[in-house]
């Protein structure tokens, strides 16, 4: 079997799957080949969306265990974790059903199995070959363990294990204190679990802001989330008991046992390229095993293209989503174009964090002057009525010209809330754009207005 298509995409991945259906609106003939039985890489079927059920879910058990009394809502709640993961499952099911859907209205192409390119414009699934104009490598990323440690998914688990557990652990160790350990970390902790995070560097959340690092650390401790940080994991050893790990100091010295009935492997996740064939074809990888592209995301290989966490940048599906309708548009004679400063980062812990542009370590390092404005959630009206009052907005503009540079934040619905700053910003907007705004009363959103009026020192309820 042999067919041609304008644009073949290999995942259907949040990447794979947006570009497949911004090129189909734009004319193009798509086919898309996937390996799994349903659409939507991990980030629908083992990431991001079952993640959020389950942290939703575990968040009003909490709420109703230990918060809700205070509000005069008095109930004494039973985990049924079956029908906690039944809602997740049927949460995932919606979405990727979805994708199939769409994909069907489109007229795109859907090809079931691993695919290989044999040569440019030219791919093999099983015993079939389909050739094509442009070939999009969208295949996402996997995780990585450390050295000697193999994950098996019943005691040593990957977050799509940690997804998966039929009970709740009584002890639980998470190895790596980044964004996917933290928020699976928790969302066990919530359920009745005692979480230990053991982390290398000497505080959780590598990369963001400092402050907002420290801030977190401490509600999360509050939480009962137990910190072992400039540590390191030498050796585990596992038994039908549970998994015991040997533990030393980051810099060296005298290791020591932690007993776990579940360990979370979650630092980090690499490129996924196994088995597509670029050695063959002589696409070029980086010396982190990230796919190199050129600007309009074209591969060493004319007409191989690149897109997501194969490539560089931060692993996220809103950044390959935003890759893969401006490749589609470029490949239609369309100009597109991204800002990689304006790209959100959320983490979904209770409370959120979120952030975009830099920080500020980053722009001492730059050394570029800047003002910082501050305001937090304790002061807003809103925040007290819903019994949110952790955590603050702070936003960080150019001291010359006032231009946003970056905004971080940890408290109640920042993950939405960083929305605004991240408009501004693509407008090259200032922080007096924000607080000359009028934002409606009461609400969060006054907190980011009032972190804006801070950066000229001018905030009103503080």
């Amino acid at each position: 079997m042999s067919k041609k298509f304008d644009c073949l995409i290999i995942g259907a991945g949040p990447g794979g799957y947006v570009a497949a259906i911004r090129a189909a609106q734009l004319g193009m003939s798509v086919a898309v080949v996937e390996k799994r039985d349903t659409f939507g890489g991990t980030c629908l079927n083992i990431g991001c969306i079952p993640s959020k059920a389950l942290l939703c879910a575990s968040e009003k058990f909490e709420d109703a265990e230990h918060h809700m009394a205070d509000m005069g809502v008095k109930v004494s709640p039973k985990l049924d974790l079956k029908t906690m993961m039944k809602h997740k499952t049927s949460v995932v099911d919606a979405n990727t059903k979805g994708i199939e859907f769409l994909f069907k209205k489109n007229k795109i192409t859907s090809i079931k199995g691993a695919a290989e390119i044999v040569a440019a414009g030219k791919v093999k699934v099983g015993s079939d070959e389909y050739e094509a104009d442009n070939i999009i490598i969208a295949t996402g990323s996997d995780v990585i363990s450390l050295p000697g440690i193999d994950i098996d998914e019943k005691r040593i688990v990957s977050s799509t294990g940690a997804l998966e557990l039929s009970e709740v652990p009584k002890k639980m160790v998470v190895i790596g204190g980044g964004v996917i350990g933290l928020e699976l970390g928790t969302v066990w902790r919530r359920l009745g679990a005692e979480v230990t995070v053991v982390e290398f560097m000497d505080n959780i959340l590598p990369g963001m802001d400092g402050e907002i690092r420290k801030e977190a650390k401490k509600l999360f401790s509050k939480q009962g989330v137990n910190f072992k940080l400039s540590s390191k994991v030498v050796s585990a050893k596992t038994s039908a008991k549970g998994v015991t790990l040997s533990v030393e100091p980051a810099a060296g010295g005298k290791a020591e046992k932690i007993e776990a009935d579940i360990v979370l492997m979650a630092i980090g996740r690499k490129p996924y390229i196994d088995g597509l064939g670029l050695d063959n074809v002589g696409v070029k990888l980086d010396e982190r095993g990230r796919i190199v592209t050129d600007e309009f995301f074209e591969t060493s290989v004319e007409g191989i293209y690149a897109i997501g966490d194969v490539i560089a940048g931060p692993m996220l599906a809103h950044k390959a989503e935003d890759e893969g309708v401006v490749l589609a548009e470029m490949l239609a004679g369309q100009s597109g174009h991204i800002d990689y400063d304006a790209i959100p980062g959320v983490v979904y812990t209770h409370p959120e964090i979120s952030s975009v542009g830099k920080t500020e370590e980053q722009l001492k390092e730059a050394g570029v002057k800047y003002n910082a404005g501050k305001f937090p959630f304790m002061a807003n009206g809103r925040a007290r009525a819903m019994g949110a009052m952790d955590g603050f907005v702070k936003i960080l503009a150019c001291a010359e010209t006032d231009r946003v540079l970056g905004a971080h934040m940890i408290g109640p619905n920042v993950g939405e809330l960083i929305s605004e700053v991240v408009t501004v910003m693509e407008f090259e907007g200032s922080a007096e754009d924000i607080a000359r705004t009028c934002h409606a009363h009461p609400t969060l959103t006054e907190v980011v207005k009032e972190a804006a009026m801070a950066v000229s020192k001018r905030q009103i309820h503080m």
